[in-house]
């Protein structure tokens, strides 16, 4: 049974060979093409909402460096009174 279906598997190989790669000239001009009208499908945002965003990625920022240098100056003090240096 199992020699019938390898048989088969075989035909069908080879009535359906492979397609050949398409030409790099021709792929390459479709990718761009492509490209081309998938950026005119995208919804770009708003200067105002670009400047926006901008601002509010900064002060977090701002916001996590000063947490970030709290926690470190408190450790550090903390490791001064644990080694007696104060």
């Amino acid at each position: 049974m199992s020699k019938a279906i390898e048989k088969k598997a075989k035909e069908k190989a080879t009535k359906n060979p492979p397609a050949k790669p398409a030409k790099k000239k021709r792929s390459i001009l479709k990718f761009f093409k492509d490209a081309r009208a998938e950026f005119k499908k995208v919804v770009w945002p708003t200067k105002k909402s670009v400047i926006n965003n901008t601002i509010v990625v900064l002060v977090m920022i701002v916001v996590s460096a000063l947490a970030v240098w709290g926690l470190d100056s408190l450790f550090l003090f903390i490791n001064k009174l644990l080694m007696g240096q104060v």
